[in-house]
């Protein structure tokens, strides 16, 4: 099976089996990795030497015996024949706020006893397209997936009364920003037993992520990271420019934000010229809340996208060199050659999906949303994986979290916020252990291995420990599920199935 596929049928009940066989196809098609796993950050190795072992980040990093399981642990029935209403959901922002939110759309649904009508993607005004759902993934395998979860259909059936058809009209409700749960077992449900449907829009960062029920997160992680499978020609195509990246051995995925619209957010201007601040504020003004911006004070907070060059500086700090090879996954980087220029003489084999496929099959399928989906797969698959602008609202975001439950892939998070001051310093000429100062910062930075969710960091960001598991686990909430829980999901739904024929009957 290949790799692509194998991420998509990755079983989620954390069994020694299924781990053993992504492991070993992993290692197959990644042979140039080392045959030991290394402790990428034991006592005795890397923090007690106060340096960073590149060859040892080409691997992924230690999993302290934890593995990815999002299959139920506590008693779990399967949605009841006869639901309160329908759901429906306009997901709206790029690919990471849409997976986010067609997972809280999931357990939303779950906890109303909701049916969920096939999520909208509001791809037209981010993307300039409307390919939607079913243009981006495989409806059947999300449906299939989830019938242990939540009842879902493609759209609102008609209802029939007095022997004629009548289409059922979604009351609309604005949901708050992470709402709590109570809100969607009080007021919507209140509405939705009223009306019989209720549509929530925009439904972006529309529940709450920390949530005090283990099942329910790993609700999410089963939508986010095996029910939500792109469509066969995306799966297709990530995987022939993986394979034609892996052919020339390992590569490093950056997703470099330094776009029109994340400089514009973040208010940082002063480092381009008159004509391109006059674009940036314009831009910011018609899109985002008034707000003072002082450049000094955001870059000194760590509040500014690394430039290119800071990027390269860092990746030749860690001790890579211009015989690494990059695949770069950005829009179109504001500020243009000016500053990709640094950036490539640095580390001059930089690959993108159009340097890498050159079929009429890749321009047809990497517009829009499509194009963001082929990047977020590359990504995924990557040895080493840079974000240098993760957030709530960010690509990298759901990514982080993606490869972390992908078996604690390698991942270079710089904190900006304890790097400005070393970059400052450095463009004011004090540039005396620049290096050195760098690796001491990303020393204490978390490279992939299980870590402690500390607020801001997003649950799509780090699911652990709720949707891992280990099989000696000295906390019993943390074991292993038995490898036999698909069966018992099943015997459950079909136990449901035959209660309801029989009431019928």
């Amino acid at each position: 099976m290949s790799t692509m596929l194998l991420v998509a049928e990755l079983g989620f009940t954390g069994s020694t089996g299924g781990m053993a066989q992504r492991q070993g196809t992993s290692n197959v098609q990644s042979n140039y990795r080392s045959e030991v796993r290394s402790k990428l950050f034991s006592p005795d190795s890397l923090l007690a030497e106060n340096d960073i072992r590149l060859e040892e980040l080409w691997s992924n990093a230690d999993s302290g015996g934890w593995r990815p399981s999002s299959a139920p642990r506590t008693n779990w029935p399967p949605p009841p024949s006869k639901t309160n209403g329908y759901l429906r959901v306009r997901c709206n922002g790029g690919l990471n706020q849409q997976r986010s939110a067609i997972s809280n759309a999931v357990l939303a649904a779950r906890i109303m006893n909701a049916t969920l009508v096939l999520p909208e993607l509001d791809a037209n005004s981010f993307w300039h397209d409307d390919s939607g759902f079913h243009g981006i993934y495989d409806v059947e395998h999300f449906i299939k997936t989830l019938r242990y979860d939540v009842k879902i259909v493609e759209s609102i059936p008609e209802n029939e009364k007095n022997g004629k058809k009548k289409k059922i009209k979604a009351f609309q409700l604005r949901p708050p920003r992470d709402a709590p749960i109570s809100w969607y077992t009080t007021e919507a449900l209140k509405k939705m037993k009223e009306h019989g449907a209720i549509y929530l829009t925009p439904f972006s960062h529309r529940l709450a992520e920390e949530i005090d029920n283990p099942e329910y997160q790993r609700l999410r992680c089963r939508v986010n990271y095996h029910a939500l499978r792109f469509k066969p020609h995306i799966m297709k195509l990530s995987q022939s420019i993986v394979d034609k990246l892996r052919a020339q051995g390992p590569y490093m995925s950056i997703h470099l934000r330094f776009e029109m619209d994340m400089l514009a957010f973040a208010g940082c201007f002063d480092i381009f010229t008159p004509e391109e601040q006059k674009i940036l504020k314009k831009y910011r003004q018609e899109n985002f809340a008034p707000k003072r911006l002082v450049y000094n004070e955001r870059r000194a907070i760590g509040k500014c996208p690394l430039t290119p060059e800071e990027v390269g500086l860092i990746l030749r700090a860690l001790g890579f060199d211009n015989s690494t090879r990059i695949y770069l996954a950005a829009g179109e980087l504001f500020g243009g050659e000016r500053f990709m220029k640094p950036f490539r003489s640095l580390f001059p084999r930089l690959e993108n999906h159009s340097s890498v496929e050159h079929s009429e099959e890749l321009v047809e399928n990497t517009r829009g949303l499509a194009g963001s989906a082929v990047d977020y797969m590359v990504c995924l698959l990557s040895d080493i994986f840079m974000p240098t602008y993760d957030g709530p609202s960010n690509f990298a975001n759901n990514l982080l979290g993606h490869r972390l439950y992908y078996g604690f892939r390698t991942t270079i998070r710089p904190d900006r916020k304890a790097l400005a001051p070393i970059f400052i310093d450095r463009e004011n000429g004090r540039t005396v252990r620049f290096e050195e100062a760098v690796r001491k910062v990303m020393l204490k930075t978390n490279f992939g291995e299980p870590h402690k969710r500390v607020s801001p960091e997003s649950f799509y960001t780090n699911s652990w420990p709720e949707c891992f598991c280990q099989t000696s686990a000295a906390n019993p909430a943390d074991k292993c599920p038995p490898n036999d829980i698909l069966n018992i999901l099943i015997d459950e739904l079909e136990k449901t199935a035959t209660d309801t024929n029989s009431t019928i009957s």
